[in-house]
């Protein structure tokens, strides 16, 4: 599906407890949904032509972002594609570890966006294990990556995390839809992170809307699918 925007379709994926968290206080990861959404996960992440996260979600959970089905990988290179989807970190100061998960593990193409407020040092160490985008001056300017990454055949692109991210691009109005998959479980904690962090909106015209397409039982949890009403 794409856009008439110059832009992907986007969506952004994620799970949550049932009190709306999505790690502890300590901001330590855990076990939200279950084996029967990692495989649902795993099917989105193929049929995708881009897999987005925030740096702050490398620097904490170390995500490869790999398609873990061997089927699946199967089937993207039989059409003509690499085993996984093009991976973005949206990274402004450039502060991905060049040891990171994310630019080590499986093949496939990926591309650090950086601002021009990057150390260019550090950026020429990326630059040996990713492609570098650069936009924004003090931070990543997502609408020209957006549009750059349409340019280059990104018609679908799938984001997850972080929260700083996911609010960057929903006050943008740069989302198409949302997938939340809420939990069995309470997190609890006036500091626990949740799903869209950011400034906030201040007046409830200035909200994001969003409208319920579907509901879905899987494991012990919900899996709630919104379209956004930019």
């Amino acid at each position: 599906m794409t856009t008439k925007k110059n832009r992907p379709f986007v969506f952004i994926n994620l799970a949550m407890s049932a009190d709306g968290k999505i790690s502890t206080v300590k901001r330590r990861q855990i076990m939200i949904s279950g084996a029967d959404d990692f495989d649902r996960v795993d099917a989105l992440r193929a049929e995708c032509d881009a897999i987005m996260v925030g740096i702050g979600t490398v620097l904490a959970d170390d995500p490869s972002l790999t398609v873990k089905s061997a089927k699946m990988r199967e089937i993207r290179r039989n059409a003509g594609k690499a085993e996984n989807p093009l991976r973005v970190v949206v990274d402004s100061k450039a502060r991905t570890p060049i040891d990171a998960e994310i630019l080590n593990k499986g093949e496939g193409a990926r591309v650090i966006a950086v601002s021009e407020q990057a150390i260019v040092e550090d950026v020429g160490k990326l630059g040996d294990k990713a492609e570098i985008m650069v936009g924004g001056m003090d931070a990543v300017d997502l609408k020209k990556l957006l549009y750059l990454l349409w340019q280059r055949g990104v018609n679908r692109l799938m984001v997850e995390g972080g929260a700083t991210l996911n609010w960057s691009l929903l006050s943008q109005e740069l989302v198409d839809e949302v997938y939340i998959y809420v939990g069995n479980i309470i997190i609890g904690g006036e500091g626990a992170p949740t799903p869209v962090d950011g400034s906030g909106f201040l007046s409830e015209e200035a909200m994001t809307k969003l409208e319920l397409l579907s509901t879905e039982r899987i494991d012990e949890g919900v899996l709630l699918r919104w379209r956004v009403h930019n």
